[in-house]
């Protein structure tokens, strides 16, 4: 645990802390695809940022997705620019961790994306995963456009009709909004469980089905 006390709601900007201006090293490249991690996203491809948990294991839950090219952990959400990790966890940048996911809409659509990210945690929980606890844990879907927005929305409420009929009374808490600006994460945080199999993953959802998404 790296700070024993950690706020329970997203500072805004004057109190958040002040980051940096330049970014902050990652990895060169894709452990498993094997491409530049920050190579520009190729024409007709879509890009996707999604909140649900550790990032380790959230990663490799869109990596494993066919259609997808690339994916890289990192922040976003708050207002410090340039956080590290440990900014990160003392909750005092408002960022969650996320996935960033690149991918071939002509095989896999954002629909289909948006059904894995629900049921791959559990999205009621607020500031929280299961024991791990922290605004860097929220649930969060930010997007590139207003389709993916009204995809987005459309989903969670479809979603929480679900939970609802399977006899779960906690609403929803994922934000949904558009994407400020992405940080990439620390080298080390990339393809994590790739690195590490045995390592910490985190990631578990409800058991219950999303309705809808191949027709979205």
């Amino acid at each position: 645990m790296l700070f024993s006390t950690k706020p329970a709601t997203i500072p805004d900007a004057a109190s958040a802390l002040p980051g940096r201006s330049a970014a902050i090293p990652t990895a060169a490249e894709h452990f498993v695809f094997h491409r530049q991690l920050q190579d520009e996203t190729p024409a007709g491809f879509e890009v996707a940022i999604f909140g649900l948990g550790c990032f380790w294991g959230a990663e490799r839950k869109f990596w494993q997705q066919d259609g997808v090219w690339m994916t890289a952990a990192g922040y976003a959400g708050g207002p410090t620019p340039n956080p590290t990790y440990e900014e990160v966890c003392s909750g005092r940048t408002g960022h969650t961790e996320v996935v960033r996911v690149v991918f071939d809409p002509s095989k896999v659509t954002y629909g289909e994306l948006v059904k894995l990210f629900l049921e791959s945690h559990d999205p009621t929980q607020g500031m929280r995963q299961g024991g791990d606890v922290g605004t860097q844990y929220r649930s969060a879907i930010y997007t590139t456009s207003d389709a993916q927005e009204d995809t987005a929305h459309q989903m969670v409420e479809a979603y929480q009709g679900a939970l609802a009929r399977s006899g779960h009374s906690a609403g929803i808490t994922t934000e949904i909004k558009p994407i400020d600006k992405f940080y990439y994460a620390e080298d080390y945080h990339q393809q994590y469980l790739a690195k590490n199999p045995a390592g910490y993953c985190g990631i578990g959802g409800t058991g219950v089905s999303c309705p809808i998404g191949l027709s979205v």
